[in-house]
């Protein structure tokens, strides 16, 4: 059966490309990453929820510490705030310096591993934060770079099912492939409920309120 590492933070996203990856045929590696973010606990949990709701036991939780260290997001470093006053054009605070592409080399490390011939990441460039490293163009670069620097044998694919989807179409998508989207994480700030105010539960009630939906879990505001 044909190999995929799936980058799993837990969010609706990344979970979505999973289940993805699963219609598509592919065995799932799920691999998720504790690199100091706010909600890395909740995150971790809603990684174990899914693999447990899909059974999949060979999974990679990697720490990396040295986000923290480097600082300079929202995310990380506790002495700047989550925005919480909408969504502002350019690259905002919660931007984490070239997050994805660690995250895609060491998934290339563990895809060639596992004998793995893709790699999915729930990258969305249309309607997103604006972050630099969920461009198409820079994961098609990225992609050109770990099969150059892998075995002549390994040929990685990187999947990015949702890049030029719409918060709304991500929704639909998710309860077409059957996501437990209850089971799911997105909120930059909390870990009990949703604080329903920084970008990222704004794109995701956005999403839902615009796809008709009714997003499950427990929002403070």
């Amino acid at each position: 059966m044909k190999k995929a590492v799936v980058i799993l933070s837990g969010g609706m996203d990344s979970t979505t490309a999973t289940f993805i990856a699963k219609k598509e045929g592919y065995e799932i590696i799920p691999l998720h990453f504790n690199y100091g973010q706010r909600t890395e606990k909740r995150e971790l949990k809603a990684f174990n929820d899914i693999c447990d709701y899909l059974e999949l036991k060979n999974r990679y939780v990697i720490d990396i510490p040295f986000f923290k260290q480097i600082g300079a997001s929202a995310l990380v470093d506790e002495n700047i705030e989550v925005p919480t006053d909408g969504i502002k054009p350019g690259i905002p605070i919660t931007y984490v310096p070239f997050r994805n592409g660690i995250f895609l080399s060491i998934a290339t490390a563990v895809a060639e591993k596992e004998g793995a011939e893709a790699i999915y990441i729930g990258v969305v460039e249309e309607d997103s934060s604006g972050y630099p490293d969920c461009r198409e163009e820079f994961i098609k670069s990225i992609e050109d770079a770990i099969n150059k620097g892998t075995k002549p044998q390994t040929q990685i694919k990187i999947k990015t099912p949702l890049i030029h989807l719409k918060k709304e179409d991500i929704v639909k998508k998710a309860v077409e492939v059957g996501v437990p989207l209850e089971l799911t994480w997105s909120c930059y700030k909390e870990e009990d409920k949703a604080c329903g105010v920084c970008d990222s539960c704004r794109l995701r009630l956005k999403g839902f309120k615009k796809a008709g939906i009714k997003d499950k879990i427990l929002y403070k505001q």
